[in-house]
């Protein structure tokens, strides 16, 4: 079973990818969406992020970037951060090496072709279920790829647990600097309807604040 919660040793044995945010004195939360972007579910978060301000990350798949434009390009005019999560949401244990790199160019050529200039774009990559691979995440960073992770899983794909786990999966396990994933996916809309609002207002009343995630950040 995945756990909601990174372990404290696994992110110290692969501590050169990103599993959370923590700056000292401040109080910011990093929620990432997956898999989108998804009509009617991707423009449900937009809205609600929107009512608190809040910015986040979205690791889009190329396939649903060309299916749905018109949504990706409301991601980038909201002032939210793109993430590479390939074109096909490949895994990588089941991929060669130059199979999964390409996927990853190609989802990058759709995306860089909704920005007006590359200077605001920052080289995010996630790997779809979190699979890892030493020897292709070298090749990745090498091109310049920051390997985002995270410290909270809402699972909310998961079809077994009922929305107001998905909620506590979050509330408990959140600190400042954690980076939180959520899934803008048809699968995980029931839960995510329900868990994304009570998160925004729960955290935001304790004063804490959203942010997208920036490349110029190191990993802790």
């Amino acid at each position: 079973m995945i756990p909601a919660k990174t372990p404290k040793i696994l992110k110290q044995f692969f501590s050169t990818y990103t599993w959370d945010l923590h700056v000292q004195n401040e109080k910011n939360i990093y929620l990432t969406f997956d898999d989108g972007p998804i009509p009617e579910i991707t423009e449900f978060v937009l809205a609600q992020l929107k009512l608190y301000n809040a910015k986040a990350t979205f690791f889009c798949i190329g396939e649903n970037i060309k299916k749905h434009p018109h949504i990706f390009k409301k991601i980038i005019d909201h002032g939210h951060a793109i993430g590479n999560h390939t074109m096909n949401h490949l895994k990588v244990w089941k991929s060669n090496s130059k199979t999964y790199l390409d996927n990853i160019s190609d989802c990058e050529e759709l995306i860089l072709q909704h920005y007006q200039t590359t200077d605001i774009y920052t080289k995010l990559f996630r790997p779809p279920y979190g699979q890892i691979s030493y020897s292709k995440f070298k090749t990745i960073e090498k091109l310049g790829y920051k390997i985002i992770l995270w410290d909270v899983l809402s699972k909310d794909w998961d079809k077994t647990i009922l929305p107001q786990e998905c909620l506590q999966n979050v509330i408990k396990n959140t600190e400042s600097g954690s980076i939180v994933v959520f899934h803008d996916s048809k699968k995980a809309s029931i839960n995510l309807k329900y868990a994304l609002p009570k998160v925004l207002d729960y955290f935001s009343n304790r004063g804490y604040t959203f942010e997208a995630i920036s490349i110029k950040h190191t990993p802790s």
